[in-house]
């Protein structure tokens, strides 16, 4: 890989995948590893859905890309599927090529609509890998530290009572743009009655409320939607990775209302991959797919026994100090190393006995975000072989 520029910041460890079906990859040596990252959280379905391949293969031969002054019946067919897992049927969607394209689209939209500067975003919110959202700069964003509020002695009050909400400056805040969960990876939750507090506070300012529903949509968290934990209605909901099944496609879903302003206001956006016949075709088969195979209802029974598991486990194991999650977004935070315990350790274990899971060593984090269609031994193996590393952690 000597001409390939390495940027990531992440380390290589495996150099030499060559295939990828269901939730399994296969290296050279013909080695297989079952992947507990879904890629980057995208391929919900497993690597190589045979009806995701089936539609690409056949849309692809047909027509991939058109320019802005053709449409494709595709379009609105896949918008209606969207829109449609949201219960948001007067709704209108955008579909572009990722995440970070999603978000920053709703960040700009928001901001166009409401004429103020300043968004809101929870500590540890991950929007994008560029623009506004990316570099999440003072002047346009304030960023509330939530820490204090997990154990808030206030009871249900989030008021001007309260120091940190003082602290907000709403009168310059035209909206809420909240990741439901992820973190960046770290899979903290948010307290559900600080979220409601300010989605309504800024709400009742001619606000808006935008979520993140890139890395958390579409069944992750054991609901079709993050933000349906939450109890929220959103104005602008921004979907990615899964939607695609590591196919390149996102989208923008905006209400009915909001839509109807961007249009009478003049908003304009326009990219060379917007509203592609392959993307959108993709999309709606992915969304077809989570519905018929019940994987959303799926994803909550094994996520809350996986839950249940790893709890016991942090009973027996000090090591093991936390486990946090929904559905299959689940993280497992891990004290400091010692002598008799290494968390690096811990994660090259794992990989040698065939599992590839999440690794965050600046956070002690070791992270399950597997296909929604993975199997239930697959999780019973995994955390054997997670017992056994614990319970012998020098071998």
């Amino acid at each position: 890989m000597g001409h390939v520029l390495h940027c990531t910041g992440y380390d290589v460890t495996k150099t030499d995948i060559v295939r990828a079906e269901g939730c399994r990859l296969y290296d050279s040596r013909g080695r297989s590893f079952v992947d507990f990252e879904a890629g980057v959280w995208c391929t919900v379905l497993g690597h190589g859905h045979p009806r995701v391949t089936e539609m690409i293969r056949t849309q692809a031969a047909e027509v991939m890309h058109l320019g802005y002054r053709y449409t494709h019946e595709l379009m609105e067919s896949a918008a209606l599927e969207v829109l449609d897992s949201l219960a948001l049927p007067g709704g209108r969607c955008v579909f572009l090529s990722s995440g970070s394209e999603a978000v920053e689209f709703g960040v700009q939209a928001a901001r166009h609509l409401t004429g103020k500067p300043v968004l809101l975003a929870l500590a540890n919110t991950y929007l994008a890998a560029y623009g506004s959202a990316g570099r999440k700069h003072s002047a346009e964003w304030f960023t509330l530290t939530w820490d204090e509020c997990l154990n808030c002695p206030r009871g249900e009050a989030c008021d001007t009572d309260c120091p940190r909400w003082r602290e907000i400056p709403f009168d310059r805040i035209g909206g809420l743009v909240f990741e439901p969960g992820n973190s960046g990876g770290l899979v903290r939750l948010p307290p559900v009655k600080v979220v409601q507090a300010l989605a309504r506070h800024i709400r009742d300012r001619q606000g808006l409320v935008m979520v993140d529903e890139v890395t958390t949509g579409l069944g992750r968290t054991g609901a079709w939607y993050g933000f349906r934990h939450y109890g929220l209605d959103p104005d602008i909901i921004a979907l990615g990775k899964g939607l695609g099944n590591g196919y390149p496609v996102s989208a923008v879903v905006l209400t009915h209302e909001t839509a109807a302003r961007l249009e009478d206001d003049g908003f304009r956006w326009a990219q060379s991959h917007q509203n592609d016949p392959l993307g959108c075709a993709v999309a709606r088969e992915v969304v077809r797919v989570i519905r018929d195979e019940e994987l959303v209802a799926r994803s909550h029974r094994l996520g809350a026994r996986w839950w249940a598991e790893l709890q016991h486990m942090a009973a027996q194991y000090p090591p093991l100090r936390e486990v946090r999650g929904l559905g299959l977004m689940l993280a497992v935070e891990f004290a400091a190393d010692s002598p008799s315990f290494s968390l690096r350790d811990v994660y090259r274990q794992l990989l040698d006995a065939g599992f590839i899971v999440g690794y965050k060593p600046e956070a002690r984090l070791l992270r399950f975000y597997p296909p929604l269609i993975i199997g239930e031994g697959e999780i019973d193996r995994l955390l054997a072989e997670l017992d056994r590393i614990l319970a012998h952690p020098s071998s």
